[in-house]
């Protein structure tokens, strides 16, 4: 079952690239015609793509590891932070550190301060500071909340990137290459697919367009989590069912070592 449909793509405008002039020929293959001075994207290329990094991000998902959100332009900042919240997923809205992916023991060291603050704030002693000190510790935790608030809970580095505007974004595919993270992204006509490993062509600048890949991408982790779920709840059973025939085994054991003993006793009181 396809979860998003060619009309949907149609109607978010996701087919809508950038003025002929700014392509990058990188992307002729996904690119259907020409028309006042616009390129048109291939949405059946679209959807094909977008089939496949989704059914590749739900893999990843239910081998239980974290697919990243990565979007710092205005109209896609809120799109994607909701959607990564409602995924438990790690996001970046913000500004992209450098050094986010390729120097992640520093960064952890930054969520730590954070999370030691959070604590420091909740202490009678916080209150008992001076008004400046305190005003300073806030405006701190505020600026690492808005920094790094997205990936607070990430404790070891995520296993793949998404990625909204390719071009916008290159730090941190750059790192993420240089770690081996695969990067699934929105790929515009001003853009080079080749800079990631599922590039899906695509509108990346206007809202429903980011909207509804976005979503569909949601969608697709949605299964995963729901998969490694049902995963986790059969191995569970497995397991339950695996010591319960080992309780039997035993019952059963014993049951016939009381069986032997009842058969030597009644022989025994034969022969006497």
């Amino acid at each position: 079952m396809s979860r998003v449909e060619y009309k949907d793509l149609l109607d978010a405008g996701v087919h809508f690239g950038h003025l002929t002039r700014k392509w990058d020929p990188r992307i002729a293959p996904y690119v259907f015609m020409e028309k006042n001075g616009i390129h048109i994207i291939d949405l059946n290329k679209t959807l094909v793509c977008l089939d496949d990094a989704c059914n590749a991000l739900a893999k990843i998902v239910r081998a239980g590891r974290k697919v990243m959100f990565v979007a710092t332009k205005r109209q896609a900042q809120e799109i994607v932070a909701e959607e990564a919240k409602r995924l438990r997923m790690p996001y970046v809205t913000e500004r992209w550190l450098g050094g986010m992916l390729t120097n992640f023991a520093t960064v952890r060291k930054s969520l730590k301060k954070m999370s030691s603050m959070d604590k420091m704030m909740k202490e009678e002693a916080f209150k008992n500071m001076a008004k400046r000190e305190r005003l300073m510790i806030t405006r701190e935790r505020e600026k690492l909340e808005r920094l790094l608030g997205g990936i607070a809970d990430l404790t070891r580095l995520p296993a793949a990137l998404f990625v909204v505007d390719v071009k916008r974004e290159h730090i941190a595919i750059a790192e993420a290459h240089k770690l081996g993270i695969p990067v699934f992204a929105m790929v515009d006509t001003n853009s080079n697919p080749g800079a990631v490993q599922f590039p899906v062509p695509a509108n990346d600048d206007a809202f429903k367009s980011i909207q509804v890949i976005t979503s569909t991408v949601g969608k697709a982790i949605e299964e995963g989590l729901s998969e490694r779920k049902k995963d986790k709840e059969e191995q569970k059973l497995a397991k339950e069912e695996q010591a319960k025939r080992q309780v039997d085994a035993k019952a059963e054991e014993a049951k016939a070592e009381d069986t032997e003993k009842t058969d030597k006793v009644e022989k025994t009181e034969k022969a006497d």
